[in-house]
């Protein structure tokens, strides 16, 4: 007989089911009083109750009926007489498919108790088998989706870029080198340099911190296209909002201007959150649970003024709020909060705003979402386009509540005479970008892109805090366990 998922069964369309006999395949979550089985098979929250009659099965098959063990159950499905589910299996027939060792068990876990995330991560490779992470996956996976079905419905193709790349897009210089070289004894050049022309790729190559240059040239030919991939920084930030490899979506769109790639982002991030609200319901409302619980122990200074569910509606229904970052410095240095000194970090224009800033805009000012524009070109990339001030460039942040910043982008320096000068500006060599400064002499035009990190876009629509507890396997300085 063929397994039918948990997902199904607990469903509308599952109650069809009930007065037949099926069978479910899982993992045991718990088993109580030799008598009832919770089962769970990975494609919801839900457990489903199989009913046994111990005295039918052998007492080697019941002791290993234990948390962990994977399980097939099959019987008839019934509708539920006890509180706490609808439906249940009467079951009369068990195969244990793989026993879970008791003294194994108590090392990990698996063990049926709360344990700290933390501990969690340090055992990643079981943690995918508590609610918790069992439910931030199952989002991660449907807020993928929607990207690609947004930009599928909008007309975007999707372009996979370089993962290994000779440019540095950010001028960040903190990446990772790819080569292939003896590192205890690599050859050297007559200056006494490593000679990269012996390399594999013939010169100094890098892990990509972001696929734009790369879409940009895509969108000058296809109109509008979408990256969806690998980033990666050696940036040494053991914090809370920090990884070295983690996921980008860097859209790129032909004769856009700022005030276009405003619309498309504030279109893009509303969809995202109402995708997550129609179609992740259940388990939204155990990480909604899971936070309100944690927020509850915290000091009350220090609590969410508005739970996950909140926030994401607070987004879908509240008009992002636009205005310069020239308007938002003075916005922060007439606050009270900045009279009363509650501010860590100095305002003054030129900064680059902190967290701190940018939730107080949001959250306490204009009590919607953000977005920022025009900052000061000195604390941004090259690549954004010069406006007439010769001060400020054409560049956009967009602010979330609980998160600050979540994307950042910009309209692209079209004009080549500007771009060039930006590199030399920034020391970037005009042959390490040649081919990018060639497209503005071949039918230039103006174009716009942003950059949303995966990632942080999870722990907003998940809650979680720490970017480490919302990808898979955690790459961070010192930690490449798994």
């Amino acid at each position: 007989m063929s397994r039918i998922k948990i997902k199904y069964i607990l469903s509308n369309e599952g109650q069809l089911l009930i007065g037949q006999r099926i069978t479910v395949k899982g993992w045991v979550r718990a088993f109580r009083s030799n008598r009832f089985i919770q089962i769970n098979d990975g494609s919801c929250l839900s457990n489903i109750q199989a009913v046994i009659d111990f005295e039918k099965y052998d007492e080697g098959i019941i002791n290993q009926i234990t948390t962990a063990a994977a399980v097939s159950v099959s019987g008839i499905l019934v509708a539920s007489i006890g509180t706490g589910q609808s439906v249940e299996l009467q079951a009369d027939a068990i195969e244990i498919i793989g026993a879970a060792h008791p003294d194994e068990v108590q090392k990990t876990v698996l063990q049926p108790k709360k344990h700290s995330l933390e501990l969690l991560r340090e055992q990643a490779h079981l943690r995918f088998r508590t609610n918790t992470f069992s439910a931030v996956f199952r989002i991660r996976h449907n807020v993928a989706y929607a990207i690609h079905h947004y930009f599928h419905e909008k007309g975007f193709y999707y372009l996979h870029t370089p993962i290994i790349t000779g440019s540095d897009a950010e001028g960040a210089g903190e990446m990772f080198h790819v080569s292939t070289l003896d590192p205890l004894s690599p050859p050297l050049d007559s200056d006494g340099n490593v000679d990269y022309k012996q390399d594999f790729f013939g010169k100094p190559v890098n892990l990509t911190v972001s696929g734009q240059l790369e879409a940009e040239l895509a969108a000058l030919a296809l109109g509008q296209v979408y990256t969806f991939g690998p980033t990666f920084r050696a940036e040494n930030s053991n914090t809370s909002r920090h990884l070295a490899e983690f996921w980008m979506i860097e859209p790129e769109v032909a004769f856009n201007d700022l005030k276009d790639n405003m619309d498309l982002t504030e279109d893009f991030l509303k969809y995202i959150c109402s995708y997550v609200i129609e179609n992740c319901q259940e388990d939204l409302q155990f990480l909604d649970q899971r936070e309100k619980q944690e927020q509850s122990q915290k000091p009350e200074s220090e609590r969410n003024e508005i739970g996950l569910i909140e926030r994401l509606n607070f987004v879908i229904e509240n008009p992002f709020k636009r205005l310069t970052y020239t308007e938002a410095i003075t916005v922060l240095l007439n606050s009270n909060h900045h009279k009363k000194k509650k501010f860590k970090f100095p305002i003054q224009w030129g900064i680059d705003l902190q967290s701190e800033h940018e939730r107080y805009l949001v959250e306490k000012e204009f009590k919607c979402p953000v977005i920022l524009s025009d900052y000061p070109a000195e604390i941004k990339a090259f690549y954004m386009r010069q406006n007439d001030d010769n001060k400020t460039v054409a560049a956009m942040d967009v602010l979330f509540p609980g998160i600050g910043e979540i994307v950042g982008g910009s309209q692209r320096e079209e004009r080549y005479d500007v771009l060039l000068e930006k590199c030399k500006a920034f020391n970037i060599p005009e042959e390490e970008l040649w081919w990018y400064l060639q497209t503005r002499k071949l039918g230039t035009v103006p174009h716009a892109g942003f950059g949303l990190g995966f990632e942080r876009m999870i722990m907003f629509v998940t809650g979680m805090t720490n970017i480490r507890d919302v990808i898979p396997f955690p790459r961070t300085p010192l930690n490449a366990s798994f």
